[in-house]
């Protein structure tokens, strides 16, 4: 069976798991760092004047351990990896944010096959950065008479580095400390920890994976865990919805350890940190006491996941050879720009929210056959869940709305966004989590055959919407901060 690109989505939770919930806890923070392999970058920054650190996450495609020694035969196993393939793709690309504010931090997720421009290398897929700077360097030391160990450390180096640049460039953010972590430390600190509760909307099997899974909420240990987060057969949006399946894994244990719920022990902490030693690779110079202090200044705990807005999620290099996600580094820049802006204004709530969390019955209070049903449908191909659809029988009303238990609620108002602008009425017998859509006469949005401009509407709404009514909608952002995981493809 060929190898598949595994994401191990992980590394925020590592640093939670190490510093969050006990005395215990703190008083270990320097024996974790003594064990972990540290390596040097110097495209990293020092800190934004705000005080916040942002991190680069990367998940690597290794048959190794963090400090180079092979993986046996039997975690190979386990994995569901062979060892003829040393792959070094970037599969898991996250830039998190820690703000000095006290408010949620903000992790970024970046598609594998982003066609972006990279130094050295011109337009190609950012899981290739890492790899082909590191065996173009390595390669021409060896030319050049360097030894075999010192070309492939310089070669590693170099090509952590060029990520970092290449995200930089990206995203307009300066990355100030890196992270890495292996294909055997997803499944080792997963275990460590306990496992990981998710929870899915339909049953999946999918052999390639090996993800074999019920529907409904359950908890996986960690192969299973890497299982659930390699599908990207067989899901709707393929890779995209493999990165949602990160970000739900990532929310699980981080709200899990940042909840107290983990770390009560010396025991549970020790297996904590032999998982942390073997499989993580951080920047030197990363104080890591700073950081706790940092991360213990986090309201309630709240991390918000998001990913990057998409123009096309299954595009072509400019070469026509190979298949890409197409962005535009203008409008991930402004995206990000955007979303840090919310997050230092402590705005969770907006952050965490998710259209699924909205169930929006429709109404038609027209003589216009099919509208309700329509404009449900449109509202169902935004991520919102469906209610009923019917007419309004016996009310008829001046204008078209959005009636919700409270007029500021975050549902009611993505929904008349969504819908061109609709006015929101608040009702207190509609119950919490849901919406009611009246259309009335006025009625010109998406749906009505008469909105030509509904993209427009869409993009006006939602800034990551992609122009092209072909590309599927953004992905969800998801939160550390929910008391159970919410479910996903």
């Amino acid at each position: 069976m060929p190898v598949q690109r595994v994401v191990r989505a992980i590394a925020t939770t590592l640093a939670l798991a190490i510093v969050l919930g006990t005395g215990v806890a703190w008083s270990n923070v320097r024996s974790f760092e003594d064990g972990i392999f540290h390596m040097f970058a110097p495209s990293l920054g020092q800190g934004g004047d705000d005080g916040a650190i942002d991190i680069l996450l990367v998940g690597l495609d290794s048959r190794t351990d963090a400090h180079g020694n092979p993986l046996s035969a039997q975690e190979l196993a386990t994995l569901r990896a062979t060892d003829d393939d040393p792959s070094t793709n970037t599969d898991t690309i996250i830039l998190i944010r820690i703000p000095n504010n006290g408010k949620s931090a903000t992790a970024i997720s970046i598609p594998r096959d982003s066609y972006v421009q990279a130094p050295g290398l011109g337009k190609t897929k950012i899981n290739g950065v890492y790899g082909q700077t590191r065996e173009a360097k390595r390669a021409s030391l060896v030319q050049a008479g360097d030894s075999a160990a010192d070309a492939e450390a310089q070669g590693t180096e170099a090509g952590r580095d060029a990520l970092i640049r290449t995200v930089a460039d990206l995203t307009g953010v300066t990355v100030d400390h890196y992270a890495e972590i292996g294909l055997l430390g997803f499944a080792l600190i997963t275990d460590a920890l306990g496992g990981v509760e998710v929870c899915l909307k339909e049953a999946v099997y999918e052999p390639l994976s090996g993800a074999d899974f019920p529907a409904g909420r359950q908890k996986l240990n960690g192969p299973q865990a890497l299982s659930f987060v390699r599908q990207r057969h067989d899901l709707p949006r393929g890779d995209l919805d493999r990165v949602v399946r990160q970000q739900a894994v990532m929310a699980s244990l981080a709200h899990h350890v940042i909840s107290g719920q983990t770390l009560s022990s010396p025991s549970t902490l020790h297996r904590v940190e032999q998982a942390v030693q073997r499989s993580m690779v951080i920047s030197s110079g990363w104080d890591l006491m700073d950081f706790v202090q940092q991360l213990s200044k986090l309201a309630g705990g709240k991390v918000a996941f998001a990913t990057v807005p998409v123009l096309d999620g299954a595009g072509w290099s400019d070469d026509g050879m190979q298949s890409v996600v197409r962005v535009d580094p203008h409008q991930v820049q402004e995206w990000v720009a955007s979303l840090l802006n919310d997050q230092s204004q402590g705005k969770t709530e907006q952050l965490a929210y998710t259209p699924a969390t909205t169930t929006a019955d429709v109404v038609n209070d027209t003589d216009i056959n099919g509208l309700a049903a329509a404009v449900s449908e449109v509202l169902n191909s935004k991520g919102f869940s469906t209610g009923t659809v019917g007419n309004n029988e016996g009310r008829h009303v001046k204008g078209s709305h959005v009636r919700a238990t409270k007029s500021d609620d975050l549902g009611a108002q993505q929904v008349a966004k969504e819908l061109g602008g609709l006015p929101v009425v608040a009702d207190a017998s509609i119950p919490p989590g849901s919406v009611r859509v009246v259309l009335a006469n006025d009625y010109t949005g998406p749906g009505s055959g008469l909105s030509g401009d509904s993209v427009t509407l869409a993009r006006a709404s939602n800034p990551g919407a992609s122009a092209d009514p072909n590309v599927p909608p953004p992905s969800p952002i998801l939160t550390a901060g929910a008391d159970k995981p919410e479910c996903i493809n």
